[in-house]
Order: structure tokens, then sequence, then C-alpha cells
């Protein structure tokens, strides 16, 4: 009996041994498969980079990892990297930027005549650039690229689509493809709605728009951001001709137009257009119909271009957007 007791006892000890190694397996395996996935989660988040994309001059820049420390050469692109959530990121603007309050903060590197020490002493990982500014800036862009910063030379968009392109080309450089997608289907939206609202009128609007009221005059004509506002509000353009021309205001009394829409940053500039000789007969001043606004909302590619629309669709068709 306790031969056979013994004999038990030494059985439930070599089990409890056996128990006891094989709870230590798991553990082990519980180490390894958390470095694993460690290392997989790590492998996720840089999944994306190195990127290799097309950039606004058609030349191929490789981001290697995903951007930290950005350097914004132009308020269109601060915009766009701040509407994609990326403002803590950005660590240098041009003395141009206003906007969002935020860039007030930030080390500035100059304006069209940026300041290539300054910008190389921010130590970004990207710097982007603007096609607008190439024949003035490529020699610099060089000198960073030759330093080692990777530099986006970002599309100069003059339609919707091409800021949509230019929205998605930044989105994807920093890793922020989704935010850009969402942007731009809400901007897409909201044109929707305005062109909805808009659908119904019979009796087009014409409006001159005036860019620069003083002391020449230069006007929005064809194919510009202008005259595709224009457009998506259901108004006409009252110019003619084609891009930014400089017209004498014989020509523009002869447009006479229904509406004038200045974004001079002249002091008391609707009063002076309104004041100008010969003008009491034009349709615009007659009617009291001349309106200021805001040329960072029509002339910057970048989503608060939308903003843009909604004011002279305000200006245009009061009756209708009244309570926008």
């Amino acid at each position: 009996m306790k031969k056979l007791i013994s004999l038990l006892f030494l059985m439930f000890f070599a089990i409890g041994i056996i128990a006891g190694c094989g709870s230590e397996e798991p553990d082990n395996a519980n180490t390894d498969n958390n470095a694993e996935d460690t290392e997989q989660v790590e492998q996720t988040e840089d999944a994306s980079f190195p990127v290799t994309i097309t950039d606004g001059t058609d030349q191929e820049v490789t981001i290697e990892k995903e951007p930290e420390r950005i350097v914004s050469l132009i308020p269109s692109n601060t915009e766009i990297a701040f509407a994609l959530g990326l403002g803590d990121k950005v660590v240098g603007v041009s003395d141009n930027d206003n906007y969002p309050n935020e860039v007030a903060d930030i080390e500035k590197i100059g304006g069209m005549e940026f300041n290539i020490e300054k910008i190389i002493s921010l130590e970004p990982d990207l710097v982007l650039a603007h096609a607008s500014s190439m024949g003035s800036a490529e020699e610099g862009l060089q000198q960073l690229r030759d330093s080692g910063i990777p530099v986006l030379v970002v599309n100069d968009a003059t339609n919707f689509d091409q800021v949509y392109d230019s929205i998605q080309m930044i989105g994807k450089v920093t890793n922020t493809q989704e935010e850009a997608e969402t942007i731009i289907t809400d901007m897409k939206n909201e044109i929707d709605d305005i062109q909805e609202k808009v659908k119904e009128v019979t009796e087009k609007k014409s409006v001159i728009f005036e860019i620069q009221s003083a002391p020449e005059i230069y006007v929005a004509g064809k194919n510009t951001f202008m005259d595709e506002l224009l457009f998506i509000v259901n108004a006409e353009n009252a110019v003619e001709e084609e891009g930014w021309p400089q017209l004498d205001e014989e020509a523009l009394i002869s447009y006479n137009p229904d509406i004038i829409i200045t974004t001079d940053y002249t002091e008391n500039i609707v009063e002076q257009i309104k004041e100008r000789n010969g003008w009491e007969e034009v349709t615009a001043v007659k009617e009291d119909q001349v309106f200021d606004i805001d040329s960072d909302l029509v002339s910057r590619p970048g989503p608060r271009l939308v903003e843009g629309a909604k004011e002279i669709a305000k200006a245009v068709y009061p009756e209708i957007f009244s309570e926008e």
C-alpha cells in the first residue's frame, strides 16, 4: 500500500513538472509573437514609403520616409497641409502666409525669394514648392535638393480638378491620402450644392472681376479661377479676353456689367470704383452692385476656394443665398 502511494506521488510530481515545462512554452511563444507583432506594426506604418511621385514639373520625386518636418514656400500649399491635419509638422512658411492663424507663430523663410540658409537650418524632410514660381526658384530649389532635402513641386492649378490633384499629391507624400479624399469629396459636395441652388436661374447676371482696381485695372478673363467660379454660380463673365488682361476704363464701361467684384486690397476700393468718372450709367454702379471679396478665397488653389464660390454666389444672387 505504501509503495502504491509512493508510486502515485511520483506520478503526480512528474506530471506537475511536465505541466510546468509546458506552461513555460506558451510564455516564450507569446514573447516571440509580441516581437513579431511589433515588427509587423512597424512594417505596416512604413508600408507606404518610400513614395515616388511625378510632381508639377513632370519630374519623379522619391520621399524615403513619412515627413515629420515640412517647409511650405507658398500659402496655398500651407493651407492644404493644415487642412490635411499636418499643421504640427509645418516648421516653416512664406512671409505671405496668413491662414490659418497658427502660421503667425511659424518660422518665416522669405517671400518670392526664399532664404535657403534659413530653410536648411530648419532641417525639413520635405519642402513644398510650387510650379508657379519655378521661373525664379529653380536654382534655389536645386540647392535644397543638393543638400539632401526632398523637394516636391506642386502643380500650378488653374481649375478645380487641378486643385484636387494638388491635394492628392500632398496627401500621398505625407501619408494623408484618406484625409485628402475626404477634403475633395466635401469640396465637390459643396460645389454641387451651390449649383443645385442656381440651376433655375434663367437670367444670368454679368460680372466683371477686378483683381486690381488701381492704378491700372486688371480683370479676370476666360479660363481663370474666377471665370470657373462664375460658371459654378451660374453667372456670366462679362470680359471676353483670356487670362488676366489689363483693360482701359472705356472698354470696361462698354461691357456694362450687372455686378463688379473687386479683390483689390486698396482701402475704400468699393467707393473709389463707384466714384469713377463716366461710370455713373454702368449698371453695377447705378444699382449699387459693387462688392469687395477677399482675394485669398478666390485666388489660392486650395480648400477655401469653396468659400470663395459661396461669397460670389451671395453677391450675385443674394435672393437665393441670403440665408447662407
